[in-house]
């Protein structure tokens, strides 16, 4: 069953979601590029300027300027302005069928990014589809983390694995994968700590965690994925680099980006990176988590068809 029923998501979706980084940033782009004309140097400028204000970055803005001038024999720059942007995303690769056994996914970030509320939801996607869910309390340490867990896999129709506080996170991890191999699940997701302040310990935690689930199940976990708050924009980024390092991901789950006037910061991510993202956030429902759509995404963040 995996992750549950995927699909394109209509540009309207994003348009919708993009909301405040529309107020702030694309109506600006509207504005430059709707008045039509060449693109000459000053309008270059301020659209590069417009872009990094949506944080899309200042290694990725003047690159995507770059190429918008070199385009310029297309008859609507908007549209080209989407296309250019839209490229620089990394399409997720396909996931492997398993012959048998769950897919494991482990879920990295940090403290409030929305880690506990995305596993509720790629859950709930699988349920939602017919298959079994087994989440992972691996948050051992913030009691909280786990009664959080809980109360969604109560709520969704996940069984939840979890040991007293304090308890070996790698431990929790294993159990859970044994326990859903045994049982016949179709998903395990795994919450983690995220305590950057004791980032060493952290990142070192993670990496015994992703062995131990190898000896559980060969070849997993099956997907790493980091997720991060879009609120944070440029700040949030290193975030990347860091987790990358230390467990390999496979790809990035961006929430809260209705929440934000820097939806550009996907663009930085993805440039930067270059890791897919996997899933965005448009708002708190379940069907709030969407698959990434970089064609969507970037006509919705020039304002093509608005």
């Amino acid at each position: 069953m995996g992750e549950g029923a995927r699909g394109k998501v209509g540009p309207n979706r994003f348009f919708s979601g993009l909301k405040k980084t529309r107020q702030a940033i694309t109506e600006r782009i509207s504005a430059i590029l709707g008045r039509g004309g060449a693109l000459d140097d000053e309008t270059l400028e301020r659209l590069e300027e417009a872009l990094i204000l949506a944080d899309v970055g200042a290694l990725a803005a003047p690159k995507i300027i770059e190429e918008l001038k070199k385009s310029q024999s297309e008859a609507d720059p908007q549209r080209a302005l989407a296309n250019i942007i839209a490229q620089r995303f990394k399409p997720p690769e396909e996931a492997k069928a398993l012959t048998s056994g769950p897919r494991v996914i482990l879920i990295v970030g940090v403290n409030g990014s929305g880690k506990t509320t995305t596993i509720a939801k790629l859950a709930q996607r699988t349920i939602a589809s017919g298959g079994k869910v087994m989440m992972a309390a691996a948050d051992t340490f913030r009691a909280a983390a786990c009664e959080q867990l809980e109360i969604w896999a109560l709520r969704v129709g996940a069984q939840l694995i979890r040991q007293k506080s304090g308890s070996d996170p790698a431990a929790v991890a294993f159990d859970a994968v044994k326990a859903a191999m045994a049982r016949d699940f179709d998903l395990v997701l795994i919450d983690t700590a995220g305590r950057l302040q004791t980032k060493t310990n952290l990142m070192e935690e993670l990496k015994k965690i992703k062995r131990v689930i190898g000896k559980a199940m060969p070849d997993a976990p099956h997907e790493i994925l980091l997720v991060m708050d879009a609120t944070t924009g440029q700040n949030g980024l290193s975030q990347i680099e860091l987790f990358n390092d230390a467990v390999g991901l496979s790809g990035i789950v961006m929430t809260k980006l209705d929440g934000t006037a820097k939806g550009g910061v996907l663009v930085a991510a993805a440039e930067k990176y270059g890791i897919p993202i996997k899933y965005v956030g448009l708002g708190e429902k379940a069907d709030d988590l969407i698959d990434f759509d970089a064609q969507a995404f970037a006509e919705a963040l020039v304002g093509v068809n608005e």
